[in-house]
């Protein structure tokens, strides 16, 4: 059973930077693709990035040039490097699977964006 927790979220001034972490258990991670999403309050969940098994990326438009997803597959861990940070990333962030499995949803991390 694979097990996903964030970590790395709080509370930054606008134009800060935070570094968020997804550690995986199970002995899948190394092979699919995985990503971080977000759910702003009154909002859908949304995926912010993606990084493939190779290593390929893409970024959301809100977030491309500001944020840098990476992987470390020894570590069975995912990151999520968040630079510039503006009010409207305020947001619970998630990691899952690309494409997100039901069962891989945990608890995610705040990060409160204000001054």
């Amino acid at each position: 059973q694979v097990q996903l927790v964030e970590s790395g979220g709080g509370l930054v001034q606008p134009g800060g930077s935070l570094r968020l972490s997804c550690a995986a258990s199970g002995s899948i991670f190394g092979f699919v693709a995985m990503a971080w999403y977000r759910q702003a309050p009154g909002n859908q969940r949304e995926v912010v990035a993606t990084i493939g098994r190779d290593g390929s990326t893409n970024y959301s438009g809100d977030v491309k040039g500001r944020f840098t997803i990476s992987r470390d597959n020894a570590k069975n861990t995912v990151y999520l490097q968040m630079n510039s940070l503006n009010p409207e990333d305020t947001a619970v962030y998630y990691c899952n699977s690309a494409p997100p499995r039901q069962a891989f949803w945990g608890q995610g991390t705040l990060v409160t964006v204000s001054s």
